[in-house]
């Protein structure tokens, strides 16, 4: 089962196991299993409001003790030594050690001391462990998120007032694509950051699938300017596409024609160690009828910047233009296999067909030819010769 996050209006914990609920999974079900916690003296009640006019479920954690705060350590422990399932127990340990590492990062404290304070109340912990339950239920073996959107302004919490987003939400979205918003309140809070950074696989467009279900969860404000829902859609990869890959990349590019052309190569070495995944060099004719190179870079989305600072710092540019695509990729893996030269480190791709191929790695060629004093050539063509008895 494929679970699409689509996080139009950002995402909370309540969000999630709101649009858990709206899909299906039995309030009285969920319940129970958290009675597996050793946590007292909480309930979860639900209600169905309307945000524009869409039916979504509202989730409240009820708690006698809301000044509750917990050690890393200790919610490890209470998770550890629960009855919960062991994939339950993993996915809730992944969410809350993300949490863990950046408040870790910030306060400039070892992780198992960070003291949680919000995030250590019994709803934190309920809509962790509870996602995690929600997930096993629906039998989701794959999520992706959309792009995660951000507000702006400012956030009352215990350590005082913070700017939004709110530190430990930015230091866990590390390498996750967001983009920001006029919105002038918190969209994503830690935890739901944490939540969707643990369990999405990728940040894309919604994929092909087909839907079978579609829940909502709403948050606790009403923004009147677009409604704050999270919207999961769950259903099956459709056919066609089950067999590839599938992930966002960035393009950026320029057109030069005045610059030496002895510094092509320099660039291209530098782009690669910015993070590029591929450089083209291609001849065009620009105004006047003058021949000049377009300089195109693929790269992943947060090594775009990087990318395009190199650019204008090591050539006679004045601009760039960058656009984001998606590709399909066929499915590969990484394995190393014995050959005559000794431990050989290949890729393992599937063809469309399901036929399987492995492919030599250039460098590592390239050092066999250099340390051995044999052609390329030769070292290419011996490999393959060798996988094909595999």
């Amino acid at each position: 089962m494929l679970a699409y996050f689509d996080c139009f209006c950002g995402i909370s914990g309540d969000m999630t196991l709101g649009a858990f609920i709206d899909i299906g999974v039995p309030l009285k079900w969920l319940k129970d299993s958290l009675e597996r916690l050793p946590l007292k003296d909480f309930d979860i009640s639900v209600e169905s409001i309307s945000r524009s006019g869409i039916k979504a479920q509202r989730v409240h954690v009820l708690t006698k003790n809301t000044s509750k705060s917990r050690h890393y350590a200790e919610i490890k422990a209470l998770v550890q030594n629960s009855s919960l399932s062991q994939n339950v127990k993993e996915k809730s340990l992944e969410i809350f050690e993300r949490l863990a590492i950046a408040e870790s990062e910030i306060h400039g404290q070892p992780k198992e001391k960070v003291h949680f304070h919000e995030i250590g109340g019994v709803d934190a912990i309920v809509d962790i462990v509870g996602t995690a339950l929600c997930l096993e239920y629906l039998g989701i073996e794959k999520a992706i998120s959309s792009r995660i959107p951000l507000g702006k302004g400012f956030v009352s919490c215990q350590h005082g007032i913070l700017p939004v987003p709110a530190p430990a939400t930015l230091s866990i979205l590390k390498g996750v694509p967001v983009y920001g918003t006029k919105i002038p309140h918190e969209l994503v809070t830690p935890t739901g950051a944490a939540i969707i950074a643990s369990i999405a696989d990728s940040f894309e467009e919604i994929p092909d699938i087909i839907v079978e279900k579609t829940g909502y969860g709403a948050g606790k404000r009403d923004l009147k300017t677009i409604p704050n829902l999270l919207r999961i859609i769950i259903g099956t990869p459709a056919n066609h596409m089950c067999d590839y890959q599938k992930d966002r990349i960035s393009v950026v590019e320029t057109c030069i024609d005045d610059m030496n052309p002895e510094f092509f190569g320099f660039l291209m070495d530098r782009l690669f160690e910015e993070g590029a995944l591929d450089v083209y060099l291609i001849p065009v004719f620009m105004k006047k009828n003058r021949p000049g190179t377009m300089i195109q870079v693929l790269c992943m989305e947060n090594r775009k910047k990087s990318v395009i600072n190199r650019i204008l710092s090591e050539t006679t540019s004045l601009g760039v233009r960058y656009y984001d695509v998606q590709r399909f990729k066929l499915v590969r893996e990484n394995i190393t296999i014995k050959t005559s030269y000794g431990d050989v480190q290949v890729k393992r791709v599937k063809n469309p067909n399901g036929s399987v191929r492995l492919v030599p790695e250039y460098e590592v060629c390239k050092k066999i030819a250099i340390e051995k004093g044999i052609p390329l050539k030769i070292v290419y063509d011996t490999i393959i010769k060798e996988t094909a008895a595999i």
